[in-house]
């Protein structure tokens, strides 16, 4: 525990710096996918429009629930961050923010999301949330990381859970199965990153797949996990009773997603990766959109 709080340049008290520091902390480029998959599942656990006080609650508390997951995150990967080019201007590296402040923060965010969820949408979602933030900085961050190549496959899929449970206070088939959909997505969408960025996570010590195999392999198992996820997104359709709209999207996207794996197998190089990784966020948010306009379109 004592290495957690062990001095780093001490914080500067610039007001919006420090401020900025600590909405790094929370990762809002991933935070904003997160809320991308979490309104989708509502509409359609809803099969229609959910209240805007329930949509905006849900994303309030996913949000500071991911956010204080991201920011644990940093605290315990610091050492890592410290060595990775892309890394080094974190706020915990570059002291704007100590880790003892950020520990508290995070531990102040998930209290938040807790109470939030809990007394404005309901107990399910709450726990859900908490759950998911223990599972990422236990099981990924303090684990699996620095452990496992297939330490990405866990994925971030908590958010699907949380909005079908703030619809309809239970769980079922479709959003386990969206559940997976998200999981399934994270690795060839991750592994494509990390293949342009082997370099730092070799020098960090991270066993990620493009470290530990070479690229050939890396890009057999990208082209096989986005097979899987075309398939798995097809099932979605059936167990969640889904329109054309969406089949017809999953479909389309999930082929030229499918395409860009095999130029990666084909070409294995940084670039034809980072191709397929920018695409990876364009279909997750485009299938999500997809499955919000089916229902509007068949519901509404």
């Amino acid at each position: 525990m004592s290495s957690l709080f062990r001095v780093v340049p001490r914080a500067r008290w610039a007001g919006p710096q420090r401020v900025g520091g600590y909405v790094a902390l929370t990762k809002p480029r991933i935070i904003e996918l997160l809320l991308v998959t979490t309104l989708p599942t509502m509409f359609v656990a809803r099969r229609g429009v959910p209240s805007v006080g329930l949509m905006l609650a849900t994303l309030v508390g996913g949000a500071l629930a991911a956010g204080g997951a991201n920011a644990m995150n940093m605290v315990l990967d610091r050492d890592i961050d410290r060595v990775m080019h892309r890394t080094r201007n974190r706020p915990l590296v570059t002291g704007e923010v100590t880790p003892r402040a950020a520990v508290v923060f995070a531990l102040a965010l998930e209290a938040a999301a807790f109470v939030e969820l809990w007394l404005v949408v309901n107990l399910l979602s709450a726990l859900l949330a908490v759950a998911a933030t223990a599972f990422y900085v236990v099981v990924y961050t303090l684990w699996l990381k620095r452990t496992s190549s297939q330490n990405i496959v866990i994925g971030g899929a908590a958010p699907v859970l949380v909005g079908w449970a703030a619809v309809t206070g239970h769980l079922g088939w479709a959003p386990v199965v969206l559940f997976a959909v998200i999981v399934i997505w994270t690795p060839p969408h991750f592994w494509a990153l990390a293949i342009r960025y082997r370099d730092d996570y070799a020098a960090a010590q991270v066993p990620m797949l493009p470290v530990v195999a070479t690229l050939g392999r890396t890009a057999r198992q990208i082209l096989l996990y986005t097979v899987l996820l075309v398939a798995v997104s097809v099932v979605f359709a059936a167990v969640a009773h889904m329109g054309p709209l969406y089949l017809v999207g999953a479909l389309v996207l999930g082929a030229v997603f499918v395409v860009l794996a095999l130029r990666l197998r084909r070409d294995q190089t940084p670039r034809a990766a980072m191709a397929l990784f920018r695409y990876s966020i364009t279909y997750l948010t485009l299938l999500f959109v997809a499955m919000a306009g089916d229902v509007l379109i068949r519901f509404h």
